[in-house]
């Protein structure tokens, strides 16, 4: 019985406390990242980075001109269904086969009975379409939509061309069965480019244009298609027939007698990024708003012999540069110091100054301070006031000089960020309008094409490290 009383007085001892490191590791791991994602989640300006590219500014400088050339519209002698067989956009020569016009209707049943079966084309002609759709492509723009309208209309002149071509062999047949010339054959008049539509500009001058004229949605173009019943005196095609064109544009005054003293002004055609010299004539009709400058070419009017609409920039005035937001643009104070004071020192050969300072028994000595140089004149350096301060002591290497720091001017900048501290680069604004600056490229002390840099210079200060 002793034994079951004392062997009921049991005590229980608490096990030792096992620490386990690995745990330990983790939870401090999983801390650190919640404060990390706190404070970038909860702190007031988040640094974004902006990458420097070359660009340019020329906004104002676009305009939508009217194209003018030397144009004939070529009308038809008969009646009956038009069958073309030259892609539009291409040159063709004089007394070169265009169209036919189909009186009897034979010719459009036997094209139409030929487009039904499965022909299939060469891979010449194949080359032709790949060829025409890849330029579409490249230079389309959602905010010309309806030039996928014309592209459509020459893509089927193309298709007609090379899979109706060798109809023609079977005229003679036709014309016999129908007892006379019922499918008349039309040849260009000249040489010249070819265009399947017609628009009422063909005869203008810059001087007749109005203001309504370079209203571009309301313009009216008639277009003329394959297949289609055509009757006398209605228009075939029309011929450009000379490489002098012009496009004729809306400015105002200023702009206009800016244009008329260069003589010559540089153009981009926006449509394939092409750039040529134009020749400046100015039409003044005597009212107080804007008037027109015609600019004239010699060449290249083939790549836009299809459009009457052209927009396209003035390069006279658009500086080229590296291109940077205005909200990157800060201001910083900087220490003017004579050239003759800045030397090379320390362990690591950088550029500092030599500084008066008190020895441990009081006596004057020197010391190197490592500072960087932002900008020069001809007589100081821009040093940095992170390591010297007004009143500093500075001594001439080599000499018993001394220059007393006080002088400080401003430079316009931004901030660098490829070593991951926010470094100021100081710029020279070439051009600026509401959003981005034109800053000159391949400067000392300046910025170089894809640094990285303070989107807003205001969310960061000098020397600041940069979490990404």
């Amino acid at each position: 019985m002793a034994g079951r009383q004392n062997g009921g007085n049991i005590r229980q001892y608490r096990r030792p406390l096992n620490i386990n490191l690995g745990m330990l590791i983790f939870l401090a791991i999983f801390l650190y990242i919640i404060i990390c994602v706190g404070l970038y989640l909860f702190r007031d300006e988040k640094v974004v980075a902006y990458r420097v590219q070359e660009g340019f500014l020329s906004a104002d400088n676009v305009y939508t001109g009217i194209a003018l050339r030397s144009e004939t519209v070529v009308s038809s002698e008969y009646a009956g269904y038009i069958n073309y067989y030259a892609r539009e956009g291409e040159r063709v020569g004089s007394g070169q086969l265009v169209c036919t016009v189909d009186g009897s209707g034979q010719l459009k049943e036997l094209l139409d009975e030929q487009n039904a079966d499965d022909a299939s084309l060469q891979e010449a002609d194949l080359r032709e379409l790949r060829t025409a759709i890849s330029g579409f492509c490249a230079g389309f723009s959602q905010n010309s939509f309806d030039s996928v309208y014309n592209f459509k209309y020459e893509l089927e002149g193309t298709v007609l061309k090379l899979a109706n071509i060798n109809v023609l062999e079977n005229l003679s047949q036709i014309n016999s069965a129908a007892g006379g010339q019922s499918v008349n054959l039309c040849y260009a008049p000249e040489s010249g480019i070819i265009t399947y539509s017609v628009d009422g500009f063909e005869q203008k001058t810059a001087a007749e244009l109005v203001p309504e004229d370079f209203d571009e949605e309301a313009h009216e173009k008639t277009q003329l298609i394959s297949n289609e019943l055509a009757g006398v005196s209605d228009p075939l095609y029309r011929l450009a027939t000379s490489e002098d064109w012009s496009v004729v544009i809306r400015v105002d005054r200023t702009t206009a007698a800016e244009l008329e003293e260069s003589e010559y002004v540089k153009v981009r055609f926006l449509k394939n990024r092409y750039e040529s010299w134009g020749e400046v004539s100015i039409i003044d009709n005597g009212g107080d708003g804007e008037v027109l400058a015609e600019l004239s070419f010699n060449n290249s009017m083939v790549s836009f012999a299809t459009s009457r609409y052209l927009d396209i920039e003035l390069l006279a005035d658009a500086e080229s540069g590296l291109k940077v937001p205005l909200s990157a643009i800060t201001t910083k104070e900087f220490f003017l110091v004579p050239k003759a004071y800045v030397t090379k020192g320390g362990s690591s050969g950088s550029t500092g100054v030599l500084r008066e300072a008190a020895g441990e028994n009081g006596e004057l000595t020197s010391e190197f301070v490592g500072t960087q140089i932002y900008q020069e004149t001809d007589e100081y350096y821009y040093l940095d006031d992170s390591s010297l301060r007004v009143g500093d002591h500075l001594i001439m290497p080599d000499s018993t000089e001394t220059f007393t720091v006080s002088q400080s001017a401003s430079l316009t900048g931004v901030y660098n960020i490829n070593k991951g501290y926010a470094d100021f680069k100081e710029i020279q604004i070439l051009q600026q309008n509401e959003e981005y600056a034109i800053i000159k490229s391949n400067t000392t002390y300046g910025l170089s094409t894809y640094d990285y840099i303070v989107l807003d210079a205001s969310t960061v200060d000098a020397d600041q490290l940069i979490h990404d």
